[in-house]
């Protein structure tokens, strides 16, 4: 039944679950190996990001949780569902929110003394604050799509300088409703990073909102920074890659599980851009962005890949080396997205919303593993005009190859 339900929602979180025993919290931080392995330790020396507030619109965040105590500043509940201040954990799938969050910004626990707590989960911006934005998936009569947009909206409006969206609508289409949400984001100088997908959830390609332009989206890598089978997918949207597989997360209830997915990539970058923001408060989000893809680390012969994205991340190189600033968001502009296409067919969304409003908030038919694919891996049972990816095809080979330029 829980399968069923995951399927025919619009959203799905893009996790990949791998639980083993519970892990005592004695163990965890050594199970961090993504904290030495990428030179967050010593990114920490520079900043841990205090003074950023990043949104976490998921399942909701249990603030009581040892290593998240302290680490929610507000938050709100966009379902009907969860409490006020969305630290009510909802929905079948209620532990990914903690997990998240714990990634991104995690303080551990220990002595009352002690001024670097040495157990539990620590985050890649331990010092930053969280908002939490409780969503349900899979529910009957929620759209979920509309829960994406109040709740980017709701960020906004409470000081998110950084948005985490561990999701996918497993289709490259998007609703009006998105447009407007993001570009409120995008307009307000917020960084988006959104997931990848993962191949284990049924995610061959990238789906919304990892194909909105001006977002950075997540692939992930397994414990020997190779591009995960499983846990990622490929994509000419992907900005940049970080550890997927065998990630160690608080989980409600006081406790710890084991799992993979850009799930949790997406939060150890998001964390990132926080450090980023907290050590260059007057950057923009376009060169936020641009610091941390620049200072990326490539792993094939070209700078540019569309398994890895511009690369492995290095927090101390995006925090530390001289990067040329830009004019523009290098990974393109939803705002003219929106100008060559929405306005040329401003039939399209209405066209999307033709399914019964009480089937679990479907914008679009649900991708199921029977429906046909064409080579580019995109449903070819969807409303909107393939019109609409050679266009976006289009701007995102341009912003790609602006960035390409300025690398070299």
């Amino acid at each position: 039944m829980r399968l069923r339900k995951l399927l025919a929602a619009s959203l799905t979180l893009v996790s990949v679950f791998v639980f083993t025993q519970p892990v005592s919290a004695d163990a965890i931080r050594d199970r961090e190996y993504w904290i030495k392995d990428y030179g967050f330790n010593n990114a920490w020396k520079i900043t841990k990001g205090v003074g950023v507030r990043v949104a976490v619109i998921d399942t909701g965040i249990d603030a009581t949780h040892p290593d998240l105590v302290g680490a929610v500043a507000g938050g709100t509940d966009v379902s009907g569902l969860g409490n006020q201040n969305g630290t009510q954990p909802i929905g079948d799938i209620s532990y990914h929110g903690t997990m998240v969050a714990s990634l991104l910004a995690g303080r551990g626990h220990g002595s009352a003394s002690s001024s670097n707590f040495s157990n539990g989960v620590i985050g890649t911006a331990p010092q930053a604050e969280l908002l939490s934005v409780s969503m349900a998936f899979g529910e009957a009569n929620l759209n979920t799509d509309d829960q994406v947009a109040k709740g980017i909206r709701w960020a906004v409006d409470n000081g998110a300088q950084v948005i985490n969206l561990s999701l996918t609508r497993n289709s490259s289409d998007w609703p009006q409703s998105w447009d407007e949400a993001f570009l409120y984001a995008f307009e307000h100088d917020v960084v988006v990073v959104a997931a990848a997908g993962n191949r284990a959830s049924g995610t061959d390609q990238v789906g919304a909102p990892a194909t909105i332009p001006g977002v950075l989206v997540v692939a992930g890598v397994d414990r020997n920074a190779k591009a995960s089978n499983q846990a990622s997918t490929n994509g000419l949207t992907i900005a940049v890659s970080a550890p997927a597989t065998d990630l160690v997360s608080a989980y409600p209830g006081a406790d710890y599980k084991i799992w993979s997915g850009t799930s949790g990539a997406a939060p150890i970058v998001s964390g990132l851009v926080a450090l980023v923001r907290s050590q260059f408060p007057n950057l923009d989000a376009s060169n936020v962005i641009n610091r941390i893809i620049q200072t990326a680390t490539p792993q094939t012969a070209e700078d540019f890949s569309p398994v890895y994205g511009f690369g492995l991340i290095d927090p101390v190189k995006a925090l530390t080396a001289e990067v040329r600033p830009v004019q523009e968001n290098p990974l393109g502009s939803l705002a003219d997205w929106i100008r060559l296409y929405r306005k040329s067919d401003a039939g399209a969304d209405s066209a999307t919303n033709t399914d019964d409003p009480s089937e679990i908030g479907q914008i679009s038919a649900p991708i199921t593993q029977s429906q046909v694919k064409d080579s580019e891996g995109f449903d070819t049972t969807q409303i909107v005009p393939i019109g609409v990816y050679v266009i976006f095809g289009i701007l995102v080979v341009r912003s790609v190859a602006r960035a390409l330029r300025r690398r070299k």
